[in-house]
């Protein structure tokens, strides 16, 4: 009963400001976002890889701007303000790509695209798409430094309702697959085991956790 009592309890992702955790790895971006509305041609392409927190930067981006998101298969081109388009390396269409980068540098207008690769290895069929696509500005996002692995490691803590013991973040940032990812699958993990066992989140049990996964990977090699 405990333990659903705390998966009910968990808390859902926030994209407010105080929770983005700000670091070097993602300092270039969040300066070319503060660059609007000083874009080249309107627009600017932001990248990284899976949970470095694009979503996050571009949501605040929308709030600030009061810009709108749209799909990127079946999108509005009747909108003329700035518009978001999320993981568009996931499919698009590309007569309204084409036309939303053309509306981009229209007096109000804009464009921010969310992906995990840069434009230049999007497929594309239209020529005129693959220049401009070629073209674009581009702001990256680094795997999470310390800095910001720290701040993602306590805030998913925080999700699970979960008070580690105070060497436990500093002991994984050290040792862990450094995404977002890989940190929010081990927290699920020690959540559960923690639960199982009716043990503290403490660094001994990061450690025996950490080495069973080590030891599973070695089974396969």
């Amino acid at each position: 009963m405990a333990r659903q009592l705390r998966l009910k309890l968990r808390r859902p992702p926030s994209y407010e400001r105080d929770d983005f955790a700000a670091g070097p790895s993602n300092a270039a971006a969040r300066a070319a976002l503060g660059a609007w509305p000083g874009w080249h041609g309107g627009i600017l392409v932001l990248v990284g890889p899976e949970g470095v927190g694009k979503t996050h930067l571009a949501r605040l981006w929308t709030e600030n701007v009061g810009a709108l998101e749209l799909p990127a298969v079946g999108g509005d081109l009747t909108e003329a303000g700035p518009v978001l388009i999320e993981d568009v390396d996931r499919g698009f269409d590309e007569e309204f790509l084409f036309h939303r980068i053309n509306m981009a540098a229209r007096p109000g207008g804009g464009l921010l695209l969310t992906a995990r690769t840069l434009p230049s290895a999007w497929p594309v069929n239209l020529a005129d798409l693959r220049s401009r696509l070629n073209a674009l500005p581009v702001a990256e996002i680094e795997a999470p430094d310390d800095e910001v692995l720290e701040a993602v490691l306590r805030r998913l803590f925080v999700r699970c309702n979960i008070t580690p013991h105070d060497d436990v973040i500093p002991y994984l940032v050290k040792r862990i697959e450094r995404s977002a990812p890989a940190a929010w699958a081990l927290v699920q993990r020690l959540d559960a085991v923690s639960g199982e066992t009716h043990r503290p989140v403490s660094r001994v049990l990061a450690r025996q956790i950490l080495e069973d996964e080590t030891e599973n990977l070695d089974l396969f090699e």
